[in-house]
């Protein structure tokens, strides 16, 4: 009873935001009106203020439209695609009582949703989609998995999506009609406060119906497939989202990209070093905020606790069981995820991208802007080692920090920057030498080691001769036994350190 009042007064706080928007549109009106009328040039330029303020705040409110078939993520299966998909969903669509999905979706996410295109504030139900997603499936269990299915057939059950659509484009234009504002301070600071009340409101509502939903799925499968699930995808999106920032990101400056991204993901999830990283992700405390859409996951598993168990059969079998042709899934997926640009990128082993990768993003860049500075600071068309050591044993390490700066290299320690950068620069004529090369590894960061497998890192001999120019000498000694000579440059045209494979092209 409290979810359906809190429901309805999000509904209220939503049409009172377009009643807000009218009002202070004809206020508006009426004062230019009057600004016209009587001619005042202090009311002029207040109401040319107002006018541009209210502009802004139309365009904010009007800019959000309906979502269309092909804006929607991910790649659409039918039960000919999966038919054991489809069938765990219709079964479990009747066990909570509600409709069966017209679509289901799988997405390059951690996640499962459901949405639906509804009509006169809600009233009239309209298409149903389901979201879920591959990364997901490959961190759970059948069991788990159907609770987690249970969980969002649940939200349509609680007929929880018949506003979804509808308060979720209230939400943006809310926000984006507050960020259009940001000249105009005085009507932006109305709609800051109305925000924080229909925000406050609405993911109250949103929280309440969460835990109503994960009572429809404990209903089904049980308890402990549904607190195992809460507590997977938690640690599972936080690999995820390491997995993007660390491996993923280094297709572009590498140029590849591998054949399967989701096949990457497993292995990283089942990395020993991982899981320990992982459990603690779970066990750490969660900051909370009044605007959060989910209860914690401590509420969420407490009040599961607190439910009756029901007869549930175990099913330990990985969710990818419930897909027919788990790679043909993983890399439609995939194709959704990837720009037509990286889809025609080569494939490489995940080794080969990290080594290229790195050595793209950080060496390549380092001593192309480095000689590039050191050039212009000496005057010479032919900058070498020789050139970087002299200008720091001139004390040039602030004119070289300026320049790598205008090169786009940021930190606030000019010292650490300039040892930073040509230290990268210095490594870079290693690996260019075939002297040094990127490790890979899915339980640690990739490190640089020379032919021995020692780790070579210059930055702490670089910055000896950064803030003591006479310690130039010394960083001339350790760059020889490393085998860079002070005649050493960049090649005119850097090759890629590791050749792709034959018959792929570079």
């Amino acid at each position: 009873m409290l979810t359906t009042f809190r429901a309805a007064v999000a509904v209220v706080l939503l049409a009172g935001f377009y009643v807000l928007v009218a009002a202070i549109t004809a206020g508006t009106v009426v004062f230019d009106f009057y600004a016209v009328k009587y001619g005042h040039a202090g009311g002029f330029k207040v109401a040319a203020l107002a006018t541009f303020g209210v502009l802004a705040m139309l365009r904010g409110v009007f800019v959000v439209g309906r979502r269309t078939a092909d804006d929607q993520p991910g790649v659409a299966v039918t039960p000919r695609d999966e038919p054991e998909l489809w069938r765990t969903v219709a079964e479990l669509a009747h066990q909570v009582k509600t409709r069966v999905p017209d679509e289901i979706r799988l997405v390059p996410e951690v996640n499962a949703a459901v949405s639906e295109n509804t009509r006169l504030l809600g009233l009239v139900p309209g298409r149903r989609y389901m979201y879920i997603g591959v990364p997901l499936m490959l961190s759970l269990t059948a069991d788990e998995m159907r609770a987690v299915l249970c969980h969002e057939l649940g939200h349509y059950s609680g007929s929880h999506t018949r506003l979804g659509g509808i308060t979720y484009r209230g939400r943006t234009a809310l926000i984006r009609t507050i960020e259009r504002l940001r000249s105009h301070a005085v009507i932006r600071t109305i709609f800051l406060v109305y925000a924080r009340i229909y925000l406050r409101v609405s993911q109250a509502v949103s929280r309440r119906q969460e835990l109503e939903a994960d009572a429809s799925a404990v209903a089904i499968a049980g308890r402990r497939p549904m607190g195992d699930a809460l507590r997977k995808v938690r640690a599972s999106a936080a690999a995820w989202d390491f997995y993007l920032a660390s491996y993923c990101s280094l297709i572009g400056p590498a140029q590849a990209r591998p054949a399967d991204l989701f096949a990457g993901f497993s292995t990283l999830l089942r990395e020993p070093s991982r899981q320990e990283e992982l459990a603690k992700v779970v066990n750490a405390p969660e900051e909370r905020s009044p605007y959060d859409s989910h209860p914690s996951l401590a509420e969420r598993l407490a009040a599961i606790a607190a439910l009756p168990e029901p007869a549930a059969r175990p099913d330990p079998r990985p969710a990818l069981a419930l897909l027919a042709d788990p790679r043909r899934a993983a890399l439609a997926t995939q194709a959704s995820m990837l720009t037509d640009e990286a889809l025609r990128l080569p494939v490489l082993e995940w080794p080969q991208i990290v080594e290229r990768g790195l050595y793209a993003g950080a060496n390549a860049e380092a001593m192309k802007d480095v000689f590039t500075a050191a050039a212009q600071m000496a005057n010479t068309p032919q900058p070498t080692v020789d050139t970087v050591l002299r200008i720091l044993a001139g004390g040039g390490a602030g004119d070289l920090g300026v320049r790598l700066r205008a090169a786009g290299w940021q930190g606030n320690d000019t010292p650490a920057l300039v040892a930073r950068i040509v230290a990268r620069a210095f490594e870079g004529l290693l690996i260019q030498a075939g002297r040094a090369r990127y490790t890979f590894s899915w339980s640690d960061v990739a490190r640089l080691v020379d032919g021995n497998g020692t780790e070579v890192d210059l930055t702490d001999l670089v910055r000896s001769a950064v803030d003591d120019p006479r310690q130039v000498n010394t960083l001339y000694e350790g760059l020889l036994r490393l085998g860079i000579t002070p005649a050493a440059a960049p090649a005119p045209a850097p090759a890629s350190p590791v050749p792709p494979p034959a018959g792929v092209g570079a």
